[in-house]
């Protein structure tokens, strides 16, 4: 795309969807740390998400994790989303930390902990209802550790049915969102392990039924790129979960660790028409942030994707196409590293400029000492967190 203004109108109304479980305490397995100012209710978390829309201009949205932002009136808390300048995005389900589910939520061997867990995500239907949320994300870690532990395909059959009637709960305008993770905490076999396994169920289950792709959830050397440019061509790309990973899993910020991967992940997005309205692909971080500040760590994460979108949408297709014609290897992968390799910040700074927000949002957040102002106030209470 030559087109600057274009370009520039893409970055204006791109929409990237933040989670409310990054502006709380996290950390690892073995420790999670505590910061001044973290939220301690979603009425915070909510606040601190207004801040990080404020300085970004495209971050309207935020994602809810149920039981983690529990409230009395979900109606309220989507109000006061409103009030803020907000909407309540996705609703994320939580059917990993009971101990009733150790050894699986809807694949368990027992219908009654199978039932439970079900009820659980239809009772996130009913919080979508309230707050106008139009996608249930869904995440398991049912799996086993040992080989004989239990019925592999009989585990699908579970997970089918659970999911089947859950989809038929779904409203006419509302979508199941199936995320799936390589493995962790299951060490053997893993219910949802991979893209092709969400695709299968997503496919049987109907349209309002979409993959989610979790830029930290692959083995080594997966062509991730491979999986989004798939996906958006068969119509089954519901949204991202963007972060970053070095290892095995995510939570690093989004572009951190590989920039390059996000730009090449942005560029399909881009030349198959994810960012497009009709496509309805869901752009939303989802990391924890363990030894940095949240709100600074989330704008950050949000630029990291704008550079990435930015420089995918500089890309010039025409000389791409006519390279990849003729089999100019060479020439085609330049076109790319071209566009890679520009400074789009001054673009961005552009961008920011004509929206009436400043021209580094990072800076500005830093300078507005909002950070001080709520480590003050929040004094007292339960901060908001997980784990150990």
């Amino acid at each position: 795309m030559s087109d600057v203004s274009a370009v520039k109108a893409a970055l204006k109304s791109q929409v990237i969807e933040t989670p409310s479980w990054g502006y709380g305490n996290s950390g690892t397995r073995f420790k999670v740390f505590a910061q001044p100012g973290v939220p301690r209710d979603p009425y915070e978390k909510l606040a601190d998400a207004a801040q990080v829309n404020a300085y970004t201009g495209v971050a309207p949205k935020v994602s809810l994790h149920i039981p983690w932002d529990e409230v009395d009136d979900y109606g309220a808390l989507g109000r006061h989303a409103e009030d803020l300048g907000l909407r309540i995005g996705a609703i994320n389900s939580n059917v990993f930390q009971d101990d009733d589910f150790k050894l699986g939520s809807v694949t368990h061997p027992d219908p009654k902990v199978r039932r439970k867990a079900t009820d659980h995500l239809l009772a996130c239907v009913d919080v979508m209802d309230a707050t106008g949320s139009p996608d249930l994300k869904l995440w398991f870690s049912d799996g086993t550790n040992y080989p004989g532990q239990d019925d592999i395909s009989g585990r699908q059959d579970r997970l089918a049915e659970s999911l089947s009637e859950v989809y038929g709960r779904l409203g006419q305008d509302q979508r199941m969102l199936l995320e799936y993770k390589l493995f962790e905490p299951a060490f053997y076999s893993t219910d949802v392990p991979d893209w092709g396994t969400a695709y299968a169920h997503c496919l049987k289950l109907g349209p309002k039924a979409q993959v989610v792709v979790d830029t930290g959830h692959h083995a080594p050397g997966t062509n991730i790129e491979f999986v989004v440019a798939f996906l958006l061509r068969e119509g089954k790309l519901g949204a991202f979960d963007f972060n970053s990973r070095f290892y095995a899993d995510d939570d690093l910020m989004a572009g951190a660790a590989d920039p390059f991967q996000l730009f090449r992940i942005m560029h399909e997005v881009v030349k198959n028409g994810g960012l497009e309205a009709a496509a309805n692909v869901n752009f939303m971080l989802d990391q924890c942030h363990n030894i940095e500040a949240k709100i600074p760590a989330v704008i950050r994460s949000v630029t990291n994707v704008q550079e990435a979108t930015a420089k995918a949408l500089l890309i010039d297709s025409d000389a791409l196409a006519a390279a990849q014609r003729s089999g100019d290897v060479l020439a085609s992968n330049g076109v790319l590293m071209d566009a890679f390799n520009t400074d789009v910040r001054p673009l961005l700074a552009e961008v920011r400029e004509e929206l009436g927000l400043a021209r580094d949002p990072f800076a500005a957040y830093l300078a507005s000492g909002n950070q001080d102002l709520i480590a003050a106030a929040r004094v007292g209470g339960d901060q908001a967190g997980w784990g150990a």
